[in-house]
């Protein structure tokens, strides 16, 4: 059994007591500001305080000090003092905790409506995506858009980490995207004025790749640039041909070099574009190979196929697929040269 697989099952086994024991024994209070912290700690002390002078009987120890009824009135004056700061303080940080969370929900709906929902048919194509962020938001964005003179772009960036900033740079991909493909259908061009724009405006360890193909409907004919996004794969007549980056990721150098390459989309075959969560939530070797021959005579079942490869155990980033699949009887009206 491969050491993959064998991670898995035994993920299987112990998911139960791993949730419990993460929960059970993580510091939250160090997750609080400063000065939360401190108070909750302050009636941490004065519970234990209390305790201690119970089982000592007396506060200020060997002294047997004060005598009578008026030890356990201190005692339990320290004890709910205690009691009602950490209790403050945790109530507290849950409605911050939950405020955040709505936020977040509010933020993954906003999201929701920036990725294309229902996408327009392109006779003689069939178009099939797939996004599953790993949080409520994700850093991965994906684009179908419609360019004069029987052109489509497809546009997908994978941001770096995770979360809400990376959903921010997402977005603002998706505006730098969409505004540019109004004014300019080049690859190339669209690639280089985004990459100047997020040297620019982003800080430096934030950074995106992406892949931007235009389309010709008519001639099958792709013309794509790769910004060190890993490589989509066209399937054709019994072959398959990686699209290799062609560029540096977006955002690293403000004057980074690109070039545009083509590549043929012939009737019958498929392109498939892809984040890194895929290949690197499907288990046991060879990823790539498996993404292969996961392709079928129809674009649905071969996303069927593509989504039943995630693994949910190793699944640790967002999902995004995007497959587009041109039918066997389009005729090409001319091929690249």
């Amino acid at each position: 059994m491969r050491l993959r697989d064998l991670k898995s099952e035994l993920d299987k086994f112990t998911s139960p007591f791993h949730g419990l024991s993460r929960y059970s024994i993580r510091n939250w209070i160090r997750e609080m500001p400063r000065s939360k912290r401190i108070v909750t700690w302050v009636g941490y002390l004065l519970q234990g305080y209390a305790i201690w002078c119970l089982m000592s009987r007396s506060l200020v120890w060997p002294l047997i000090w004060p005598h009578g009824i008026l030890l356990y009135v201190f005692v339990w004056l320290f004890y709910v003092i205690g009691w009602w700061l950490m209790n403050a303080m945790l109530a507290s940080e849950f409605v911050r905790k939950t405020q955040l969370e709505a936020d977040q929900i509010a933020a993954r709906q906003i999201q929701q409506t920036l990725q294309p929902g229902k996408l327009d048919e392109l006779p003689g194509y069939q178009v099939e995506t797939f996004y599953k962020p790993f949080r409520e938001v994700g850093g991965d964005y994906f684009d179908v858009i419609e360019l004069a003179g029987e052109r489509t772009l497809f546009a997908i960036a994978d941001v770096s980490g995770k979360g809400m900033p990376a959903a921010l740079l997402a977005a603002n991909i998706q505006a730098l995207v969409r505004s540019g493909a109004s004014f300019e259908t080049d690859p190339l061009a669209l690639a280089r004025q985004i990459n100047r724009h997020l040297c620019r405006y982003t800080p430096g360890d934030r950074f995106a790749t992406a892949v931007f193909i235009v389309l010709s409907r008519d001639s099958g004919e792709l013309t794509y640039v790769n910004a060190g996004h890993n490589a989509p794969i066209v399937f054709g007549s019994g072959s398959a041909i990686v699209l290799e980056a062609t560029g540096l990721p977006l955002g690293l150098f403000p004057e980074a070099e690109y070039e545009a390459r083509t590549a043929l989309l012939s009737p019958g075959g498929a392109l498939l574009v892809f984040t890194d969560g895929l290949t690197d939530s499907i288990s046991g070797e060879n990823a790539e190979d498996r993404l292969r021959e996961a392709l079928a005579d129809s674009s649905a079942r071969t996303m069927l196929t593509l989504k039943s490869l995630v693994d949910p155990h190793f699944n640790e980033d967002d999902v995004t697929i995007l497959l587009v699949k041109r039918n066997a009887g389009a005729a090409s009206r001319s091929t690249p040269g």
